[in-house]
């Protein structure tokens, strides 16, 4: 397969590729093992292991040059073009390239002290974001493989029930968290906030242990960052969930938490909570006071809309 042939709809990611240098590509000796430590569901280990790219294959060739651009720059806050969709190369694709990328993110936590159970937790990810492209898709792959790439070079740390990154405000996060008093502005360092799906209830109580954890993680393990606030931007800030949900309810918890400042189109929306059920907007379930909600919404005329906000770190 000529895979540079598929990318010529993607010219700079390209070149980059061609002119990342970096490690060969070595893949896992046991890689049943490193799938199952992985969380990989179990119906996908099989598929995967036959999916496994042969050597001197365009797919090889592919697969080496992605694991030397997070290689090349792990740590990065400006990192390299993201990955792009290669539905020709089948679904385990990117699962090859993070499987060979591993070890060397594990020796960037090594180097700065992150202790094995937030790499273990965080790797994770991998076998769940596999089970959240099936619940999404009805289908075996790997859902928004470009997402794992924060992982991969050392930007994303699991703390508990939440995920959190390094990162720098935008303008408008900036702004307004310069209006409202605080000593930051566009560019300053900053952590986003993401919930993964399959990890249980968004408890508050499981919120605040994150919540905790991260503000002494990150001032350990990075602590030429000094972030002033960490942001959100989920579905799970959709302001008009609020007034569905009982004043009980864990997403309401959660949004309290944030000072909204934008929305933004989310048309996922619907999958986030619904998966493949999300097929027919004018059937969805209701088994759940959130299905309820997001399905009254979706009958009233309401918008699939995300928030984002920003807290306090």
């Amino acid at each position: 397969m000529d895979v540079k042939a598929l990318l010529r709809d993607h010219p700079a990611w390209l070149d980059h590729l061609e002119s990342v240098e970096g490690p060969d590509l070595v893949l896992p000796a046991d890689l049943t093992s490193e799938l199952l430590r992985l969380a990989v569901p179990h119906e996908d280990v099989g598929p995967v292991l036959a999916a496994r790219p042969e050597r001197g294959t365009g797919a090889w060739w592919l697969a080496e040059r992605c694991v030397r651009s997070l290689v090349s720059t792990m740590g990065d806050l400006d990192g390299p073009p993201p990955f792009v969709p290669l539905p020709e190369l089948g679904p385990y694709f990117y699962v090859y390239v993070h499987l060979a990328a591993l070890p060397h993110t594990r020796a960037y936590h090594r180097r700065l002290g992150v202790p094995e159970e937030v790499s273990f937790a965080t790797f994770t990810d991998l076998g769940r974001n596999m089970a959240v492209h099936r619940k999404r898709h009805g289908a075996p792959g790997l859902h928004a493989p470009h997402w794992f790439m924060l992982h991969a070079r050392g930007l994303l740390y699991a703390l508990g029930r939440l995920q959190f990154n390094r990162a720098t405000l935008g303008r408008a996060a900036g702004e307004a968290v310069r209006a409202a008093g605080l000593p930051a502005g566009p560019g300053a360092s900053s952590l986003g906030v993401h919930v993964p799906d399959f990890l249980g209830p968004l408890t508050p109580g499981e919120c605040d242990a994150s919540f905790a954890r991260a503000r002494r993680f990150f001032p350990r393990h990075f602590p030429d960052d000094k972030p002033v606030v960490m942001t959100c931007g989920s579905w799970l800030l959709n302001d008009d969930l609020a007034r569905r949900l009982p004043d009980d309810a864990n997403i309401v918890a959660f949004q309290r938490r944030f000072q909204l400042f934008d929305r933004f189109d989310d048309s996922e929306m619907l999958a986030y909570v619904y998966g493949a059920g999300a097929a027919n907007p004018a059937a969805l379930p209701r088994r759940t006071r959130l299905e309820g909600a997001v399905a009254d919404h979706v009958e009233a005329g309401g918008t699939c809309h995300g928030g984002i906000g920003w807290l306090p770190f």
